[in-house]
């Protein structure tokens, strides 16, 4: 099965010579044993906490209190000190799998992987780049928000603009073919903050001599359809936000695309705080002899690009992909990296929210649905590289997932505190097919109005805030009601404590840890209207302690929120029986905790098997040896089956 490239016509280099001769070489170990409490007193740690720009630094802590965790170290400099000296030419270093890329010639390859330090060596596999567009070209015309305003209202992003919430501050990740952003009249003037080519491993993104012609045509495409403006012309989807662009996508060939480039894109992105990412990689099979994967891979563990997504949200990003432009071939099915796992992938549809023939099905070969979503896909109205004012429309779900990135920006600009276990939860249950979703069009047409509109929790020194957005110009702020229910009793009434830029802020009174709350919400417009949210369900669902808010999905869907938050924290043992975490589980799940002091000991250890359902993990602040513990900072480092979660508590006597 082949690609045809369609957007553009351009000349072939051959690449495939070295692409044969690249490999990953996996290392054992990077000096510390992985289920080791990483002190900050370290060199090693402060090694890998000096590679992260302040921005990841409060990304990460936004989602777990372990700023550093074991994939962050540095791969031991002995190690490519030892591969340098026998010649390896080494492109890229994958710390979150401790491996590096390199070019190794054949007669070597057996020596490799007789050194004591390597673990495995294995061929870097290549995924193809899916333009797969039809497109015309078109010349601008005046008219509000242009020809870009029907790819964008039917996922509501006009209103959502109009409230002032256009993306700021939000540092959004494109990985794709290259950009040429720096004299286009919609993407000169907008906040490129790095770039960096992992093809040749410089800084510029825009086409190079030596480059295919085009190259650069599809990311700069992209980059207008959530990037862009010029005023009554193109208008992007996340327009304010500010942007990193990797360059990772070689188009001069069908084995085009290679895993290591895009991981590496990803460390990097990560590194420097990207709060989204979006990518339009496809897979597809080659001509016998070259190195691919089959549909049964695309299970979410198998593929290195899937597993870097995966990596990069376990960090705290949120991701999303194009879902594949399979739907008329007899492969048919999502292409990696959209089989991860936590990724959000994108199918397309037309602007009467009609499916696109040509967008990838679903399921995972493991049986999970996808795509996740749905946004404009066909005649999408963007950039052409190369020209000053020159624009086009063209088709697929690459067009479609910079729309749906722009909307996770929209919502995360306008809720800064939400994780991203968060922001991807609201957006599935927010989605028009969250109640029934399939392998067609996944939870649905993403809408940015339902998703800032979609409840959310703020966790605020113990305090349990609900945060609910009426946007509607019309409502009577005084008329606001909440009405909640705990453990199926009675609903009681509950009145806003805040109210600012359209959000009603509600605290919780104090509930028992695990606690069943049913809430819903009333208001009135000054026509008299009475309004209900939400307005498909009586009531949400939410688990007091827990940061996830649930309508239609289970909250054990997403692995990374099925475990919560210390509490109480401050823990005051003399006041409180004990401190609690709790988390979902499938059963039978071998869970242990280490509680660490600020000096690195452990001083104490719990271990137990999970039960089917929610369980508790409790300490009354007691040591091993039985001992009351000082107060002060402990760490958790808490381990159930294959995941591991870190969590700190603060103790008062």
């Amino acid at each position: 099965m082949h690609l045809k490239i369609l957007l553009f016509l351009s000349f072939l280099l051959s690449f495939t010579i070295y692409s044969q001769n690249k490999y990953l070489i996996y290392f054992i170990d990077k000096g510390v044993p992985k289920d080791y409490p990483l002190l900050k007193s370290t060199a090693v740690y402060q090694e890998a906490l000096s590679s992260l720009a302040e921005k990841a630094i409060q990304r990460r802590l936004k989602h777990s209190e372990e700023i550093i965790s074991y994939e962050d170290l540095p791969i031991k400099k002995e190690y490519i000190q030892l591969l340098n000296s026998l010649g390896i030419n080494i492109k890229h270093k994958l710390n979150w799998f401790n491996c590096v890329s390199a070019y190794i010639p054949e007669e070597k390859i057996n020596l490799i992987k007789s050194l004591p330090f390597v673990e495995k060596v294995e061929p870097v596999k290549s995924l193809t780049f899916k333009k797969s567009f039809n497109s015309s070209i078109f010349n601008k015309f005046v008219i509000e928000y242009g020809s870009s305003f029907n790819q964008l209202n039917l996922s509501d992003i006009p209103s959502v603009h109009s409230k002032g919430i256009t993306g700021k501050d939000i540092l959004i990740g494109l990985l794709d073919t290259g950009f040429d952003w720096k004299t286009h009249e919609a993407l000169k003037t907008r906040k490129i903050i790095a770039e960096y080519d992992f093809i040749n491993n410089d800084t510029i993104t825009a086409n190079q001599p030596g480059d295919p012609q085009g190259q650069d045509s599809h990311g700069t495409y992209v980059l207008s359809i959530i990037a862009g403006y010029k005023d009554s012309v193109m208008i992007g989807s996340a327009f304010n936000s500010s942007f990193l662009l990797a360059k990772t996508e070689n188009i001069a060939s069908e084995t085009n695309v290679e895993e290591d480039d895009y991981a590496a894109a990803l460390i990097w992105m990560e590194n420097l705080g990207v709060d989204i990412t979006s990518s339009s990689l496809g897979y597809s099979e080659f001509d016998p002899g070259s190195r691919s994967y089959t549909y049964q891979d695309m299970n979410g563990k198998t593929t290195i690009v899937a597993k870097a997504l995966d990596m990069a949200f376990k960090k705290g990003v949120v991701t999303f992909t194009s879902a594949g432009n399979e739907g008329n071939t007899l492969w048919r099915y999502i292409v990696s990296p959209a089989d991860a796992f936590n990724v959000i992938s994108v199918g397309a549809v037309n602007s009467q929210n009609q499916l696109a023939s040509f967008s990838s099905r679903g399921p995972t070969s493991d049986g999970r649905i996808k795509p996740e979503v749905v946004a404009v896909g066909v005649d999408v109205f963007g950039a052409i590289s190369g020209t000053t004012n020159q624009y086009l429309f063209a088709s697929g779900t690459s067009a479609a997932a910079p729309i749906a990135a722009g909307v996770g920006a929209l919502l995360l600009s306008k809720f800064p505190y939400l994780k991203n276990s968060q922001v991807r939860n609201i957006i599935l249950e927010s989605s028009a097919n969250s109640s029934t979703p399939n392998n067609q069009i996944g939870y649905g047409l993403i809408s940015a109005k339902n998703a800032i509109e979609f409840s959310n929790i703020k966790i605020d020194n113990n305090r349990f805030l609900i945060s609910q957005a009426v946007l509607s110009d019309n409502k009577i702020i005084s008329s606001m009601k909440m009405f909640y229910s705990v453990n199926n009793t009675e609903y009681r009434e509950l009145n806003f404590s805040n109210y600012s830029d359209d959000v009603f802020q509600f605290i919780l009174p104090q509930l028992n840890f695990g606690d069943e709350i049913k809430f819903y919400f009333t208001y009135s417009d000054s026509s008299g209207n009475i309004f209900n949210i939400p307005r498909v369900r009586r009531s949400y669902v939410y688990y007091y302690g827990n940061s996830q808010v649930n309508l239609f999905l289970s909250p054990s869907s997403n692995s990374y929120s099925r475990i919560s938050d210390l509490f109480p924290n401050p823990f005051n043992p003399s006041m409180q029986n004990e401190t609690k975490i709790a988390f979902k589980s499938l059963g039978n799940e071998k869970v242990s905790v280490s509680i660490i002091d600020a000096s690195g000991q452990v001083v104490k250890n719990i271990s137990k098997i999970s039960s089917l359902g929610e369980n508790f993990i409790e300490w009354d602040g007691y040591s091993d040896r039985g001992f009351l513990c000082a107060s002060g900072v402990y760490y958790f480092l808490i381990t159930i089956g294959e995941e591991k979660f870190g969590k700190k508590l603060i103790l008062i006597k």
